[in-house]
């Protein structure tokens, strides 16, 4: 995850101020409920005086776009590239169409259900910060449990860094993107299938597993876009979501000649719920 920057003498950090397109590490923003889980990676930089500069954008969606930061410390090797995903404002959000994801889910405020509900500015408001919160929470008990997802860095506001998945500044391809032989195909199957799994394992369904929102990095299948996670028992929708998830696995890697029963593979997953 680290990348070298030039060598150059700089000034001491008292001296030094972000330039165009940069900012202060935001890590000092945030508490420690907000951040990743322990130990942190050694690729995370949580030292003082450490910029964030803006590398452009990486993904354009309905709800947030991702993009890439380098947060570095001036003057030495101590860099790392992240993935900031940012959860849109209420005025271009669409986040009514979540409803299905979010029965089951509780809010402390009785006020917030009913703008969520609503579809009130106010209530897109809550929704997206409810929305971030949920990714970052689901990642961090995800990673804990050692499912293939990125790391999450920090949350704030309605912004959440992550480790980017990728070589450099270039993300890593979605598994729709891959053209593989028939045994990496088994193998990227393997991986989907314990990654389902482990989803169910912690009582959950992705809700929106695709071969569009997992990558493939240097043969290691990793799911994104999480903030969805429906626990499945709870959630009136939470079976239905699961067996779309194996559904549309399995017809991705049915079409590329894969021997792959749908129907099994929920068997699989249910069978882990309890």
């Amino acid at each position: 995850m680290s990348s070298e920057s030039p060598s150059f003498s700089v000034p001491s950090f008292s001296e030094l101020e972000p330039g165009e397109g940069q900012r202060w590490s935001t890590w000092f923003s945030t508490v420690p409920s907000q951040r990743g889980p322990r130990p942190f990676p050694e690729w995370v930089v949580v030292e003082t005086g450490a910029f964030e500069t803006e590398l452009g954008i990486v993904k354009s969606g309905k709800e947030a776009d991702v993009f890439l930061i380098e947060r570095a410390v001036p003057g030495s090797d101590r860099s790392s590239i992240l993935a900031a995903k940012r959860y849109r404002g209420p005025e271009t959000s669409d986040f009514h169409r979540s409803s299905q994801y979010r029965e089951g889910r509780g809010m402390r405020r009785s006020r917030d259900t009913r703008a969520v509900a609503r579809g009130s500015t106010y209530g897109r408001s809550v929704a997206a910060g409810a929305w971030v919160n949920a990714e970052f929470e689901a990642l961090c008990t995800m990673y804990e449990r050692g499912v293939a997802v990125p790391y999450p860095v920090q949350v704030l506001g309605t912004e959440l860094l992550m480790e980017f998945v990728g070589d450099g500044t270039q993300a890593a391809p979605r598994l729709a993107q891959v053209r593989a032989s028939a045994d990496h195909i088994a193998d990227y199957f393997a991986q989907v299938r314990q990654i389902l799994l482990g989803f169910a394992r912690a009582g959950s369904a992705h809700g929106d597993l695709s071969p569009y929102n997992l990558l493939v990095h240097h043969g290691r299948v990793i799911a994104i876009d999480l903030p969805q996670l429906v626990e499945v028992v709870s959630n009136p929708n939470g079976m239905v979501l699961l067996l779309r998830d194996c559904v549309n696995v399995c017809d991705w890697f049915a079409r590329h000649g894969l021997d792959c029963d749908a129907e099994v593979l929920y068997a699989e997953a249910v069978a882990e719920l309890y």
